[in-house]
C-alpha cells in the first residue's frame, strides 16, 4: 500500500468513527424540515424529493403503474395471440400516455418499434472491441453511448431547439431506444455466449417475443415469460437507482441515450440489477453444498443461518421501501405454479420463500424479511435454459428502460428543473449538532 494511501485509509478510519457517533448520538436530530441528520447520511431514506408520474411505490401494497397493480395489468392490457401475460407495449402506453391501452395502441406501437429497429454497424463494432471476457452489462451500456450518434434530441439542441420542443425531440430518441435495445441486448448475448452466431429480428412478433427470438429461444412458454418479466422489471417509482440517475443525468438536458447509459450503470451495481444474478448464484451454491438434489426445509434453514452468521445477506429478500412480499415476485410464483410446477429449482426458491422469512423477523434486524423481484427471476430463465446469469441484469435493463424513458420524456414536457440538492460536510454537521450554525431550513 502506497503512502498516499495509508494515509487515506488513517483519515477514512477517523471521520468514520466520527460519523457513527453523530448518527449514533444525533440521527434524529432535524437538519432541515422533516430531514434528519440519518437520513442524510444514510442514503436519503424516506425523503420525498422527486416527481415521478409513471408508478408509485407503496410499503404495503406494493408498486402501481398509473394506479394499477400488477395483478390488474396481467388482467387488463392487451396480450399476444394466445398468450395470457401483457405486452409490454401495452405497460409503456399507459406508463405514457396514463391510460389503458387499445389493442390498436399496442399494435401501433409494437410497428413502430419494428420500423425503427435498425442498428447501425458502428454499434456492433464498439460492442466487439471489447474483450469477450467483459460483463455483459459493460458491453450494454457501451453499445447504448456508441448508439448516441442517432440523437434526435443531440441534433436538434446544436440546431438551436425550443425549450417547448424538447419533449418532441426527446420522445423521437425514447422511441428509437426502445425499439434497437432488444436488438443490442441479444446481440451481446450471442456474442459472449453463443459463439457469435447471431439471429436477425423478426418483424412478425411482438417486441419481448421478438426479443426472446433473437436471444435463440423458440418456446412459446420462454416468449411468455419475457412479456411478463420485461412488464414488471419496466419501474419502480422515481427513487432507485436507476431511474433517479436517468432523471438526474435527463436534468442537465442530457439526451436519452446517455441519461440511460448512466441509469444502466447505475442499474449494473450489486445492490440493485445485479442482485438478480447475485440470487441465483447463491441458491445453486447452497445446493452444492448440500450435495445435490432436492434440499429439505431444514438443510435450507441451517445454510441460511450460516450465511447470516458469516454476515453476509440472503440475497433476494429485503427491499428499502417495501414491507410485504413483492407482487412482482408472487407474478412469477403464479406464472411457475402454471407453466413449470414441477421444476427442481423453482421448487427450492419456494422453500426458501417459506424459511428465510421467519428466520428474518426472528433477528430483528430487518423491516421486511420478505422476498423482492429478484428472488425468483433467475429460476424461471434457467428453466428455460438461459443459465448464463451475468446476462440477467441486461434482461433488467432493457425491461427498466420502458419506465425511466416514458418518465424522461415527461420530465421534458414537465420542463422540469437541473436537479441540485443541497450538501453539507461533516464538520459541519458537527458545528450544527453543537449549535454553532443553524439549521438549513432556518
Amino acid at each position: 500500500m502506497g503512502y498516499i494511501k495509508e494515509k487515506f485509509k488513517v483519515k477514512a478510519d477517523e471521520l468514520n468513527v466520527e460519523v457513527k457517533e453523530l448518527v449514533k448520538n444525533y440521527g434524529t436530530k432535524k437538519i432541515d424540515e422533516g430531514v434528519t441528520i440519518a437520513q442524510v447520511y444514510q442514503g436519503m431514506r424516506g425523503i420525498t424529493g422527486l416527481v415521478t408520474e409513471t408508478s408509485l411505490l407503496d410499503a404495503n401494497e406494493g408498486i402501481r403503474f398509473r394506479g394499477y397493480s400488477i395483478p390488474e395489468l396481467r388482467e387488463h392490457l392487451p396480450k399476444a395471440p394466445n398468450g395470457a401475460e401483457p405486452l409490454p407495449e401495452g405497460l409503456f402506453y399507459l406508463m405514457l400516455i396514463g391510460e389503458l391501452p387499445t389493442e390498436a395502441d399496442v399494435q401501433y406501437l409494437s410497428s413502430m418499434w419494428g420500423r425503427r429497429s435498425h442498428v447501425p454497424n458502428h454499434v456492433f463494432d464498439a460492442i466487439e472491441a471489447l474483450p469477450i471476457t467483459a460483463h455483459p452489462m459493460t458491453m450494454f451500456t457501451v453499445g447504448i453511448m456508441a448508439l448516441q450518434t442517432e440523437s434526435s434530441f443531440a441534433h436538434a439542441y446544436s440546431e438551436g431547439l425550443n425549450k417547448k420542443d424538447y419533449w418532441s425531440e426527446t420522445y423521437e430518441d425514447t422511441m428509437n431506444l426502445i425499439a434497437r435495445l432488444p436488438r443490442i441486448a441479444a446481440y451481446i448475448y450471442r456474442r459472449k455466449y453463443k459463439g457469435g452466431q447471431h439471429i436477425q429480428p423478426n418483424g412478425m412478433l411482438d417486441w419481448a417475443g421478438n426479443f426472446a427470438h433473437m436471444l435463440g429461444y423458440s418456446d412459446e412458454g420462454f416468449r411468455e415469460l419475457m412479456r411478463l418479466y420485461m412488464v414488471i422489471h419496466a419501474d419502480h417509482e422515481g427513487g432507485n437507482v436507476s431511474a433517479h440517475t436517468t432523471h438526474l443525468v435527463g436534468s442537465a438536458l442530457s439526451d436519452a441515450y446517455l441519461s440511460l447509459a448512466a441509469g444502466m450503470n447505475g442499474l449494473a451495481g450489486p445492490l440493485h440489477g445485479l442482485a438478480n444474478q447475485e440470487v441465483i448464484k447463491w441458491i445453486l451454491q447452497m445446493r452444492e453444498e448440500l450435495g445435490g438434489g432436492m434440499p429439505t426445509k431444514e438443510q435450507i434453514e441451517t445454510y441460511v443461518r450460516k450465511t447470516l452468521s458469516e454476515g453476509k445477506v440472503v440475497p433476494g429478500y429485503g427491499h428499502a421501501v417495501l414491507r410485504k412480499t413483492d407482487p412482482r415476485f408472487s407474478a412469477q410464483m403464479e406464472f411457475a405454479k402454471k407453466h413449470l410446477p414441477n421444476d427442481e429449482l423453482v421448487k427450492i426458491v419456494w422453500m426458501v420463500y417459506e424459511t428465510v422469512p421467519p428466520i428474518l423477523k426472528d433477528l430483528g434486524k430487518v423491516k421486511n424479511p420478505w422476498p423482492n423481484v429478484d428472488a425468483h427471476s433467475g429460476a424461471l430463465l434457467v428453466h428455460y435454459g438461459l443459465v448464463e446469469y451475468e446476462f440477467y441484469t441486461v434482461l433488467f435493463g432493457v425491461s427498466r428502460a420502458l419506465g425511466v424513458l416514458a418518465s424522461l420524456c415527461w420530465d421534458r414536457a414537465l420542463g422540469l428543473s437541473l436537479e441540485r440538492p443541497k450538501s453539507v460536510t461533516t464538520e459541519w454537521m458537527k458545528e450544527f449538532v453543537e449549535g454553532k450554525v443553524d439549521a438549513i431550513a432556518d
